[in-house]
């Protein structure tokens, strides 16, 4: 741009332009990268949030090696980098981990925990669906179908499990213990 007062406007286009955007893990991401790129910025507005997600993105974000203060509770409880408040005096005070204004906080505090128990329990239900099991809610209404439907089949039924159960347990138990009479043992 021309030095002269008032003239704002550029005659020329931009005389460089990347062609590739910029990978933090071009060469390989190191331990340090790999850490922030996986961590889950909480308890954050949505302006500090970008800024953290923009020092990720460019590898200009450096963690913490020690706790800091925190400006609330003079506690030596913030473990994240940027972060000037603790999480539970954020949860309490419902203000910005960062900054510490009372914005709207876009991703809670411990709501990736409640997203990885969610994918347990939906990992739990794929196996579940695998081996050939059923999930039973929808028999705990009594609309189905009641007891008195199969009174006298009860009793013979549940002796019958009974004994069944009963002799896959001992060659479950026979099967996970290998057989130690022919080990020869020296002294």
């Amino acid at each position: 741009m021309s030095s002269q007062k008032g003239n704002v406007s550029r005659s020329r286009s931009q005389k460089h332009r990347n062609t590739t955007a910029f990978k933090n893990d071009k060469y390989g991401a190191t331990v340090q990268v790999k850490r922030a790129n996986t961590k889950i910025h909480d308890g954050l507005c949505q302006h500090c949030k970008g800024i953290l997600e923009w020092k990720v993105k460019y590898n200009k974000y450096k963690p913490l090696t020690q706790p800091r203060k925190c400006v609330k509770c003079s506690q030596k409880a913030v473990k994240d980098a940027y972060h000037i408040i603790c999480k539970p005096c954020s949860l309490q005070l419902e203000i910005c981990c960062k900054c510490g204004k009372t914005e709207d906080i876009v991703i809670p505090v411990n709501s990736h925990l409640d997203k990885k128990e969610q994918e347990e329990e939906g990992e739990q239900r794929k196996k579940g669906q695998g081996r050939g099991t059923k999930d039973m809610g929808h028999l705990d209404s009594d609309d189905d179908y009641s007891d008195d439907d199969f009174g006298d089949l009860e009793d013979e039924d549940d002796e019958d499990f009974a004994s069944d159960s009963g002799q896959k347990k001992s060659q479950n138990k026979s099967a996970a213990l290998p057989d130690v009479s022919r080990v020869n043992v020296k002294d």
